[in-house]
């Protein structure tokens, strides 16, 4: 069924036994119908992730197959547009029927992240849509948007509570040391910090870069209060690792590839503990 981004995450930040949910970066059928099969099998919510560069390629068209799936999930899947920088991009994506949208003005000044994102906000109530907003840069690669590590630095408690309050977000993304892609050095999380920004906000807060994190580091983030991890490096890898090495039929090829990305799905799902939250 197709699902309220802030629903899933109220949700999941409520539970006395704390999770968090996958949202996992899509950008094609396959890899839908690999998160939807994943959350069926363990019943467990998430989120399709459409990055800027997937919707650029697919268009509405990409939109509109994760809606059509989710609705037709029995599990529940919001669709969400990833890291847009773009106000036309997010009104358009608004009226294609989003659950929710990054609006991604970690680029910007703070006075300018915080009008960026206030107005996708404001766009985002006439459709009932949620707003996720970062605060902070996290550094790596992502499907060509990079971040140097030199200007990467990591949220502010004092600045979050006061962007939080000035914008009207649901969903924070915050940067305590996390990365986009691989890890170019062993992650080491400032855990104290994220403890303090959790204390100043009573928004969810997400984490970005959770591909290349330790099972320990993803159950420590969930008990300081992640509810939400974007994960898009090892679901990918999946898909064009198992592309290269197949031979044969185009659609066994495609299968394969969808049977790889579930495989990893799922097991985020069960580190996640989101299985059976559904």
């Amino acid at each position: 069924m197709l699902a309220n981004t802030r629903d899933l995450l109220h949700q999941a930040q409520a539970e006395a036994e704390s999770y968090a949910i996958g949202g996992f970066n899509i950008y094609n059928l396959e890899g839908a119908k690999a998160v939807i099969r994943a959350a069926e099998a363990t019943r467990s919510p998430a989120l399709l992730q459409i990055h800027p560069a997937a919707y650029q390629h697919g268009g509405n068209a990409l939109i509109a197959m994760c809606r059509v799936l989710a609705d037709e999930a029995s599990a529940p899947i919001a669709v969400h547009l990833d890291h847009s920088t773009d106000l036309d991009a997010i009104h358009t994506a608004l009226t294609q029927g989003v659950s929710s949208i990054m609006a991604d003005g970690s680029h910007l000044s703070l006075a300018d992240n915080i009008a960026f994102v206030k107005s996708a906000v404001d766009k985002a109530r006439h459709f009932g849509a949620s707003i996720e907003a970062e605060l902070g840069r996290i550094s790596g690669t992502e499907d060509g948007l990079t971040v140097e590590m030199k200007e990467a630095h990591m949220t502010n408690p004092d600045e979050a509570q006061a962007f939080v309050a000035q914008t009207g977000i649901d969903m924070l993304a915050v940067c305590i040391g996390n990365v986009h892609g691989k890890y170019p050095f062993p992650p080491q999380l400032d855990f104290a910090r994220l403890h303090t920004i959790r204390e100043r906000v009573d928004v969810p807060l997400v984490l970005h870069g959770a591909s290349g994190l330790d099972d320990a580091h993803i159950k420590q983030a969930i008990a300081h209060g992640i509810c939400k991890f974007n994960v898009n490096t090892e679901v990918r890898n999946a898909f064009v690792d198992t592309l290269r090495s197949a031979q044969g039929d185009l659609l066994a090829m495609m299968q394969a590839s969808e049977e790889a990305m579930i495989a990893v799905i799922s097991k985020k799902m069960d580190l996640f503990g989101s299985t059976g939250k559904a």
